[in-house]
């Protein structure tokens, strides 16, 4: 059972939504090992995001991480990856499926309230970005 990493963006702290995120990880029975609110430096976000440096909206999207706090999530679980794909919903809340937090809460393609790794290797990378072991709950 690996962990991995959300975060609800700038957006969905700002919005107030982050009691309604962690419901929904809850209700799908995945369960929260590790969370930590926080505001990310430009550095930081840079760094995180440097996967994407080559694009066109890399800078806009560190501007967008930069631009509020976040909350950072290890979310552990059965599956858990997979799971919270599934449950954040497609990155453009308008091909998103119903009853996902993206379709339920995004208000567009950057300004999609949460952010998830794509793989079990991205999951660790990302997970280690934010978490010391320490800072993780053990798996039941």
């Amino acid at each position: 059972m690996a962990n991995t990493l959300g975060i609800i963006k700038p957006d969905g702290v700002r919005r107030k939504l982050v009691g309604r995120v962690i419901s929904k990880i809850e209700q799908s029975g995945l369960v929260i090992r590790g969370l930590k609110i926080l505001q990310l430096t430009p550095e930081r976000a840079e760094k995180f995001y440097a996967v994407h440096e080559d694009k066109p909206f890399f800078h806009s999207l560190v501007e967008f991480m930069t631009s509020g706090p976040i909350v950072a999530l290890v979310i552990g679980g059965h599956g858990s990856i997979e799971k919270w794909r599934e449950l954040m919903g497609a990155t453009d809340p308008a091909r998103a499926k119903y009853n996902t937090i993206r379709r339920e809460y995004a208000t567009s393609i950057e300004k999609n309230v949460v952010h998830g790794s794509d793989s079990a290797a991205n999951a660790k990378i990302e997970v280690s970005f934010f978490f010391r072991e320490d800072e993780i709950l053990p798996r039941e």
